[in-house]
């Protein structure tokens, strides 16, 4: 995979250049020391990856990855030093298109193979998503086992909002948490794909913008009315026969994780209750199964539309499997929501 370096410091440049190189499948496009370089070489020489640093001279990371998923749009795969300083730059660049975030390595003495462990995995993920979207993704979507649960009474489990998330995400979430009241009368699941370092300051971005209670989910975690869980592993968040949430690592070569098809796949089966679905902007099409079997079993889904996807590859996903009960524009996901928990729930207005 040809990968190319945003980055303003030469030791960091040298730093990735090292770890890149320790994998005989990549090779280096070009490095640029500054966002706006990046933008110019990306549009005479577009790699498979980019290595985007955020705080940059010039141009910072987010702003040239808004110009290159207009003009010459690649993976961008943010880098950074600082996760909790610079997140509210790692949800712009994720509100532009970058895929995924993972922290800077740090050499020290240790191989580059060893130290930039976790950044060699989001590239092998990378290429397997970009191999897999070119091969339309078929058969790579995660499978729960199960007899799936009728419909139960009105009023005997906690009204359940699904949300599934990938590329743009994060803007994405909370343009929907914002909309919802202190008395939002739902619990609600989140999936975004996010590395884990990043999942915790996910969650905390995301507080800052909802009354709602926005933590991460722990294993055992049942649903609250009122609380958003969000998945905080690279492990898959799943529900249980036991009402109850856990991680789990199956399928391992699923190149999306946490994945929204395991989550929404895992609900059709164990969860009792009706609720709502909703499938956001994103690349590939994981969610797209997990969505469709919730429809089948009586669930309102929804898929955000192109207009207002940043990419419109998941829920363009259900849209041609069919999984989506209606498709709607980001600004009127929410309030759709709070509509049809109206309807499930004896006594709301």
């Amino acid at each position: 995979m040809r990968v190319a370096i945003v980055n303003d410091l030469r030791l960091a440049i040298e730093a990735l250049r090292r770890v890149v190189a320790s994998d005989p499948g990549h090779t280096i496009a070009w490095t640029a020391a500054d966002g706006a370089e990046a933008v110019r070489l990306c549009g005479q020489d577009t790699p498979d990856v980019i290595l985007m640093d955020l705080v940059m001279p010039v141009m910072n990371g987010a702003e040239a990855t808004r110009r290159i998923m207009q003009s010459s749009p690649c993976a961008v795969l943010v880098v950074t030093s600082t996760v909790a300083g610079n997140f509210a730059l790692v949800c712009e660049a994720l509100g532009h298109g970058a895929y995924d975030a993972v922290c800077t390595p740090e050499l020290g003495k240790r191989p580059p193979a060893e130290a930039g462990a976790e950044l060699l995995r989001k590239l092998a993920a990378v290429e397997r998503i970009n191999r897999y979207v070119r091969a339309g993704d078929r058969g790579l979507a995660c499978s729960v086992s199960g007899t799936v649960q009728p419909p139960a009474p009105a009023g005997s489990a906690v009204p359940l909002v699904a949300i599934g998330a990938s590329t743009g995400g994060p803007p994405a979430l909370a343009e929907i948490l914002s909309r919802w009241p202190r008395g939002f009368p739902g619990a609600v699941l989140v999936v975004q794909h996010i590395g884990r370092d990043f999942a915790a300051p996910l969650a905390e971005w995301l507080q800052e913008r909802t009354p709602l209670r926005v933590r991460l989910a722990t294993p055992g975690d049942r649903p609250e009315v009122g609380t958003v869980l969000v998945a905080g592993t690279d492990d898959h968040l799943v529900m249980t026969s036991e009402r109850t949430l856990r991680y789990a690592a199956e399928p391992v070569d699923y190149p999306y994780r946490p994945s929204v098809d395991a989550l929404f796949q895992s609900l059709a089966v164990h969860w009792p209750a009706l609720g709502v679905a909703t499938l956001l902007t994103g690349i590939g099409r994981d969610g797209a199964e997990g969505l469709l079997r919730l429809k089948r079993k009586g669930w309102l889904t929804i898929a955000q539309d192109e207009t207002s996807s940043v990419v419109y590859g998941m829920p363009r996903a259900a849209c041609l499997l069919g999984a989506a009960t209606e498709v709607l524009a980001l600004q009127a996901i929410a309030g759709r929501i709070q509509e049809q928990l109206g309807r499930l729930i004896p006594g709301q207005p």
